[in-house]
């Protein structure tokens, strides 16, 4: 297996918390954009350059890997160095099954708190591709998708849910990504959102939660049946 310094698209840091914080948030969310199963290589952090890149000593950055490592989202290796985690198959599968059973229990939720105004930015999402094939616009469409999941999640009003699955986030955003142009899934998934959308609009709780649950167990059968791009 290839082994690669990873470099992160960190952000400049907000000067209103420490500097330990101010990095931790900072390498945390260049973790949770980044392609992690896009290759097979390991994913390493050289610690001297993102301390670089941050503007600060290695010591906040030293404290940050901690920190993420604490979350299960590094790795560090004595004499080798930090390495993002990336989940087995099974392990992925496992998230997934996890997640259809949350999302689905916040769309029962959303069914009773969402707003008017929350549905139809449901429906905004994807008005671009009323008239577009989602697979000729593979990028766009993610992020709509991505996006869609994490309304419905904020929707549900359940802060465990919602802390649970940012737990999960990180993963599950480059599966989906990964996956999403697979084998006619993004025409599929754009026609389960709009009955998932419709069950909501109807204040119809039983049905948006089995359809938002058998959307996504629809994802762990494609990676348990196509997933050889994991370990």
């Amino acid at each position: 297996m290839t082994m690669t310094d990873t470099v992160l698209r960190v952000r400049s840091l907000n000067p209103e918390i420490s500097i330990r914080d101010k990095a931790y948030e900072a390498l945390k969310q260049a973790i949770t954009e980044m392609d992690i199963y896009g290759h097979a290589g390991e994913l390493r952090f050289d610690e001297r350059q993102l301390s670089k890149r941050l503007g600060v000593s290695r010591t906040p950055v030293r404290e940050a890997m901690t920190l993420l490592e604490q979350e299960g989202l590094v790795r560090s290796v004595p004499r080798r160095g930090i390495f993002i985690i990336r989940k087995t198959k099974r392990e992925i599968v496992e998230m997934i099954q996890g997640w259809a059973a949350l999302e689905g229990m916040a769309a029962r939720l959303a069914t009773d708190r969402a707003t008017e105004e929350e549905l139809e930015s449901l429906k905004g999402l994807f008005a671009a591709f009323e008239d577009r094939r989602p697979s000729e616009h593979v990028s766009e469409y993610s992020d709509a998708n991505l996006a869609f999941h994490r309304q419905i999640l904020r929707m549900g009003r359940n802060k465990y849910i919602i802390d649970t699955t940012d737990a999960l986030f990180i993963h599950l955003r480059a599966i989906r990504r990964l996956t999403i142009g697979q084998g006619g899934r993004a025409e599929r998934s754009i026609i389960d959102h709009r009955n998932i959308i419709r069950a909501l609009e109807a204040r119809d709780g039983n049905l948006a939660e089995r359809l938002v649950r058998e959307h996504t167990l629809g994802l762990a059968a494609h990676v348990e049946a196509h997933g050889d791009f994991l370990r």
